[in-house]
């Protein structure tokens, strides 16, 4: 009796130990951004970051944002299926390291290292038929082929991301608008129906005619893929 009693409540303990590492979690992160980065990429990021930490509590990666992302404009809400059209396509986002290895919305293998992002927009063709409704994504690039600020020429883009999966495809991760308690960071979102754990990010948008930057905040998904 006093043996099953002590099995029952060793399984509550490990039941309660699993759903409390369930789950991603975002940290502020206080150093600046890694080795392996160009001067200048490195010089326009935040000096401080997020880190993701995976559902054992392990780091899995990290983020800085650019400091000032140039924009036409201020956020105004979406255009058709183009959830930012303020910002420019192949404009520099900011960087990412993964600690461990990663997949991009199209589960490819995304090897630990250090990797630029690069806003983007699926092309409007049959090949991404039914992925999203929106066509807004980050573009993953190794650092060491992405050395400067301007935005990249569209196939130059794809060409470089394609090389962060090793792939004919781009590395992409789907970028969506923070809304509601979503805007909090940094945070990660969670969205049970698509199985998708996204990281909560403020952009800081430089507007001509605005003395500070304009904050978007948008959900950039680093774990989960299209159904």
């Amino acid at each position: 009796m006093l043996a099953s009693r002590a099995l029952a409540v060793l399984c509550v303990l490990a039941a309660t130990t699993a759903r409390a590492q369930e789950g991603y979690k975002a940290e502020a992160l206080k150093s600046g951004p890694p080795q392996g980065l160009s001067a200048a990429v490195k010089g326009a990021l935040a000096t401080e970051g997020v880190r993701i930490l995976d559902d054992q509590g392990k780091p899995f990666a990290e983020v800085w944002v650019r400091k000032a992302i140039p924009a036409s404009g201020k956020p105004a809400g979406t255009k058709g299926t183009i959830q930012f059209p303020v910002l420019a396509d192949g404009e520099l986002l900011g960087a990412i390291r993964f600690i461990s290895e990663g997949h991009d919305y199209r589960d490819q293998a995304i090897p630990p290292g250090v990797y630029t992002l690069r806003y983007g927009l699926q092309p409007v063709n049959g090949d991404h038929l039914g992925v999203s409704p929106f066509r807004d994504y980050a573009l993953l690039l190794p650092a060491a082929k992405d050395d400067s600020l301007p935005p990249l020429a569209r196939k130059a883009l794809e060409t470089k991301s394609a090389e962060s999966a090793g792939s004919s495809h781009p590395a992409i991760l789907f970028l969506l608008a923070a809304t509601g308690d979503a805007k909090s960071s940094p945070a990660m979102a969670r969205d049970e129906a698509k199985n998708t754990w996204a990281a909560v990010l403020n952009l800081p948008l430089s507007v001509k005619g605005e003395s500070s930057p304009v904050n978007l905040p948008v959900q950039l998904v680093v774990v989960g893929m299209a159904m």
